[in-house]
């Protein structure tokens, strides 16, 4: 075993630290030197106003990965004179969470509080969240829980009422660029890139200042005579995948804006965001799926072949796979953002649903009744029923409704596409009833 330990690299052995990573070299200090955020630590921001009135409560800290929730956490922790503990709900059961609590109810006996950061912790069930409550409501520990996801859906309604949830922001372009000069401060050399290429690796950064980092540590390393063009960034530094977790709130998110760039009759946007959402590796049948929901949702009747055309599309995705067959789902989201818009009757069906529950026991008019027994027939069934082909203009005007029940209006096409048409209908049959029936 001696033999093995003699043979250690020297930077392996006491006395020898590794280099730090970039990232760890250039962590701030103090919350003033937090790049971005600044809604949360400016000068009128929610943390520096709580600072400042001395109060600091639980928060649950909701943003994107790299924009500083671990350091933000550290920094409170340090300006209230806290303990700062640190877990992570991917590796923490019970039993850690207990020690955790045990140990913060001593160092409280003995004067001092504790900061408890919690990393990933919509990753905790529901019990395992409960079980924070009654050491946050006896002051044993302050929270500060770190997500990814939407707290609304991911966390307890009841943790969310001890708690503040405070957003953090992707960083923008311009801070992206003040880290990378940090960082070109920190390294004692400036980055051997071109202009063009500068921006396009901070945009590879996709608003994340750790990943940026870790980019420019590999760039840093690079023996480059002379800066390196776009071109070349391309071909040594592999595409960062943008931000896009399938199950989570940019799913969501993402496929709330790809309906609504639809819905608002753009096609630049629809296709830009379902190629963000190809890009992050949706599944092209969910998509086809919600994009023939958008058919029947928002074109409607104004365009009735619409719908076809996406069911279409994704009969075409099945039989060709991908890439080839994604290209049928952008021509359904073009079209469908070029198609006149009509919610008319998705309307009327809501409200078709709502008089269906209020009145949803009344039975139908005796006479569209069928009578196939003489005893159903002495009750009235089919009595006075008119056939509508032996009417004038094939149109009898009888009513369908329920005996009693007022006459509601359901449908009331708009004046868009192919509802003009049928617009007219409902009209021409108005009249008609009215006619023959006195309205």
């Amino acid at each position: 075993m001696a033999d093995l330990f003699d043979r250690l690299p020297e930077a392996d052995t006491p006395g020898h630290a590794a280099p730090r990573p970039l990232a760890d070299r250039l962590r701030p200090r103090r919350l003033s030197d937090v790049i971005g955020q600044g809604r949360l630590l400016g000068p009128d921001g929610a943390l520096t106003t709580m600072l400042a009135s001395g109060a600091l409560s639980s928060l649950i800290l909701w943003g994107p990965p790299g924009v500083g929730k671990t350091t933000i956490a550290r920094l409170l922790a340090e300006e209230t004179d806290l303990a700062f503990v640190q877990i992570s709900a991917i590796f923490t059961g019970v039993p850690d969470l207990r020690k955790v609590f045990d140990t913060a109810k001593l160092r409280r006996k003995g004067g001092q509080g504790t900061l408890l950061f919690v990393d990933e912790i919509h990753r905790f069930n529901k019990a395992q969240q409960d079980g924070f409550l009654p050491h946050m409501e006896d002051g044993t520990i302050v929270l500060i829980g770190a997500t990814t996801e939407n707290p609304s859906f991911e966390l307890n309604a009841a943790l969310l009422s001890r708690a503040q949830v405070l957003v953090l922001e992707r960083l923008s372009l311009a801070e992206l660029e003040l880290l990378a000069q940090r960082a070109e401060q920190e390294m004692g050399r400036a980055l051997p890139l071109t202009a063009e290429a500068r921006e396009r690796l901070l945009e590879m950064a996709d608003g994340d200042g750790r990943a940026l980092l870790n980019l420019i540590e590999q760039v840093a390393a690079w023996k480059a005579e002379a800066p390196l063009d776009m071109t070349a960034l391309a071909q040594r530094l592999q595409r960062r995948a943008a931000q896009y977790d399938k199950s989570g709130d940019a799913h969501y998110n993402l496929i709330s804006a790809l309906h609504k760039s639809v819905r608002g009759s753009d096609p630049d946007a629809a296709l830009y965001w379902l190629a963000r959402m190809i890009e992050g590796g949706e599944d092209p049948r969910y998509l086809a799926r919600r994009i023939t929901r958008m058919a029947v949702e928002d074109i409607g009747l104004a365009d009735p072949q619409a719908a076809g055309l996406c069911l279409a599309a994704w009969e075409t995705y099945e039989r060709l796979g991908s890439p080839e067959g994604e290209l049928a789902l952008a021509e359904a989201v073009a079209y469908l953002a070029l198609a006149p818009k009509s919610n008319g009757v998705y309307t009327a069906w809501k409200a078709a649903l709502a008089e269906a529950r209020r009145t949803g026991s009344e039975p139908p008019p005796k006479h569209i009744l069928n009578a196939p027994t003489k005893l159903m027939k002495d009750q009235g069934y089919g009595s006075g029923y008119a056939y509508d082909h032996d009417a004038e203009d094939g149109f009898s005007g009888q009513n369908y409704f329920p005996e009693g029940m007022k006459r509601p209006i359901l449908y009331q096409p708009p004046e868009r596409g192919f509802e003009r048409e049928l617009k007219k209908r409902v009209e021409y049959f108005a009249r008609l009833r009215e006619k023959r029936h006195g309205g």
